[in-house]
């Protein structure tokens, strides 16, 4: 039984004390063990989870250091042009194969270029497309024109869709890029042509043919696709997103997988509304959802609502990673503002679309949602 002593030695007396004499490294621990005022039991205790704490504390730092790396090798070099490119969807007419198939001429474009310097607009214009590669089986494509500026990407603009051709008009205005549209698969990219603005000569209204060229290698990254479904319903004023499912995204854990799940988010008038969030799928690129979420919107504020769909990697440790992001309402882009467009021009029907997963920092740069929530008494609704 140990029985504290009468004594009172201070911890640097007894080290002292052990150190004067003649003792092995083994017999001065033994030593200092037992000249400390607790049982040995409540010793080892206290060893063993101080041992453990430090351990873990070890493991963090280790862990936060390897995803700071992995973050920075994932930043890529700015790149100062201006892009175009050719796309379609469904699947292709033949695929390619070797040099000769990937050397077929992929069409021409018709552009303008016109740089204001007094109030540093730049105006591309989209004049039209002829002779571009059938990418659909039946012969033909559904081309349409995206336009945006490398690197920042920060606004994408697109012209509309033509059906069913493969010399497009389209005389339009903005930034650019030329696809094919299809509602149900990945678009895929019929030629591009990129033009380095630092070698325009902005004296003077650029307006030339250009052929399309096959896509570079190093490309924009792909975060992978999700696929979802829209349906409204006016009268009891009833948004209903459902979650079906995703796939090919990119992996955020070392073993090349991820724990993906899906934030739905309601935005109304650049605002944070209402959010709901699916379960997590373990171990998978390519999760199956199938979870729906219905939300309470009126008709008249369907018109301000933005719904803004992101995937995060669950991470029990760290804070979980974003994978890719999207956003549908009156005001989104392209795609996204024609799957919105179809939900209300078919109220009570769901509408299924896939679409391509943008970074986080373009989407939040589009949407610039403020983060303060207004009283109730300030709320629009």
């Amino acid at each position: 039984m140990w029985l504290p002593s009468s004594s009172s030695s201070s911890p640097s007396a007894i080290v002292s004390d052990l150190l004067n004499t003649n003792t092995t490294a083994s017999d001065l621990v033994h030593g200092i063990i037992e000249k400390i005022p607790l049982p040995q039991w409540a010793v080892y205790i206290l060893s063993a989870v101080g041992g453990i704490v430090l351990l873990l504390v070890v493991c963090c730092v280790c862990v936060c250091c390897c995803r700071i790396k992995r973050k920075k090798r994932r930043q890529k070099p700015a790149e100062p042009l201006v892009k175009l490119q050719t796309q379609t969807g469904g699947e292709p007419a033949q695929p390619d194969a070797g040099d000769g198939a990937s050397k077929q001429p992929r069409g021409k474009l018709l552009y303008s270029l016109e740089f204001d310097a007094a109030v540093s607009e730049l105006v591309v214009g989209v004049k039209q497309a002829s002779s571009l590669k059938a990418m659909d089986l039946r012969g033909t494509s559904d081309p349409y024109v995206k336009v945006y500026i490398l690197p920042d990407k920060t606004k994408t603009c697109e012209t509309k869709v033509l059906k069913n051709t493969l010399n497009a008009v389209f005389n339009e205005t903005f930034n650019f890029q030329v696809f094919d549209f299809d509602r149900f698969s990945k678009h895929q990219i019929i030629g591009e042509l990129r033009l380095k603005l630092g070698q325009v000569d902005w004296n003077h209204v650029i307006e030339e043919w250009r052929d399309l060229q096959e896509p570079a290698d190093v490309e924009e990254e792909n975060l992978g696709e999700i696929c979802f479904s829209l349906r409204y319903v006016p009268t009891p004023g009833k948004l209903t997103v459902v979650i079906l499912e995703a796939k090919n995204l990119k992996s955020t854990d070392r073993d090349g997988s991820s724990d993906p799940y899906v934030k739905v988010q309601l935005a109304l008038d650049k605002r944070k509304w209402k959010k709901k969030t699916t379960s997590i799928k373990k171990n998978t690129l390519n999760p199956y959802y199938n979870e729906a979420f219905t939300f309470r919107v009126s008709m008249e504020q369907i018109q301000r609502v933005n719904v803004v769909i992101s995937v995060w990697d669950y991470d029990p440790m760290t804070p979980n990673d974003p994978t890719g992001k999207i956003f549908l309402g009156c005001d989104a882009p392209g795609n996204q503002l024609r799957h919105w467009a179809d939900m209300l021009a078919n109220p009570r029907r769901p509408v299924a679309q896939w679409h391509a997963l943008l970074s986080m920092q373009q989407i939040d740069a589009t949407l610039a949602l403020k983060k303060k929530i207004p009283l109730a008494s300030n709320l629009p609704f």
